[in-house]
């Protein structure tokens, strides 16, 4: 969602539910990245206090869930259901591990983010229900899968062809592809073969505004490293008149989330200066 001020405002702020929206969304989703941060992994302090953060139990997913929807609440939004985040492996970006905000009926998440792993982080808050809804709109969007079929018709077998050859078993749009008016043909049958899987196009139920936003970060010894994310929004562009006052969630969001382990330049003085004193 795309959100600027209004033409007739004199100023470049905006107001009303968007800014509960995009406050809602920003605080949430730093909210779930320090969540996923495994327990005394950023402890300071004694070995033994550093001991027993380690040994804390990493909040389940229902915890997780819980604490979103708080902040969510505070703004008067929804967290959409069944958010997912999923952690990554080589050529895979739905592996076994998942974390699934405001599960239907018959939907879990499994397993907790640790150290080493890679993960797609997904927040997405609507100012409706958060209830989702297949639209009426053609899907275009597509991805591999490891069903075998034997395809009949020519066409199919050439869409399938190029789209392993060009993406793996990564998504893609049939706009990608050399002929998109021939891949719309091939992409037919390939999805009713199960050698493609077809991504719905979905919004809110009620219409109403929806966020997304994913974070691509590496869990390392030294904390949560963003390899991909949206930029930081301005919040003082953003005109809200609601805040966050849970303890628990503030306590959450002063937490860092990785630690500081000094600028290249600063480790580049510090070898210059012992390589230095080496030679005196």
């Amino acid at each position: 969602m795309v959100v600027v001020a209004d033409s007739n405002s004199p100023s470049d702020v905006v107001t009303g539910r968007e800014a509960d929206l995009i406050h809602a969304t920003h605080y949430a989703n730093e909210l779930l990245l320090r969540l996923m941060v495994p327990p005394g992994l950023l402890a300071s302090g004694t070995e033994e206090e550093k001991k027993k953060a380690a040994a804390e139990r990493a909040p389940t997913q229902t915890q997780i869930t819980q604490l979103i929807e708080k902040v969510a609440k505070v703004y008067g939004c929804n967290v959409v259901e069944n958010t997912t985040s999923w952690q990554f492996e080589r050529n895979e970006i739905e592996s076994e591990k998942k974390i699934i905000l405001a599960p239907g009926a018959g939907v879990k998440g499994e397993g907790i983010p640790d150290v080493g792993e890679v993960w797609g982080v997904e927040l997405g808050l609507s100012l409706g229900s958060g209830k989702v809804k297949t639209l009426p709109l053609r899907a275009t969007l597509h991805r591999r899968t490891t069903t075998t079929y034997i395809l009949k018709r020519e066409s199919s077998r050439k869409t399938l062809s190029e789209a392993v050859k060009k993406f793996g078993t990564f998504p893609f749009s049939l706009r990608q592809l050399d002929d998109e008016r021939a891949a719309k043909v091939g992409a037919v049958e390939c999805v009713r073969g199960g050698v493609l899987r077809q991504y719905e196009p979905a919004g809110d139920a009620d219409n109403a505004p929806v966020s997304r936003v994913l974070t691509t970060i590496a869990i390392t010894k030294n904390g949560i490293t963003r390899l991909a994310a949206p930029t930081t929004p301005d919040l003082s562009k953003f005109q809200t008149d609601k805040k966050i006052e849970d303890e628990e969630i503030l306590k959450i969001l002063e937490r860092p989330l990785s630690k500081s382990t000094g600028s290249k330049k600063n480790k580049n003085n510090k070898k210059k200066t012992a390589a230095k004193k080496a030679d005196e």
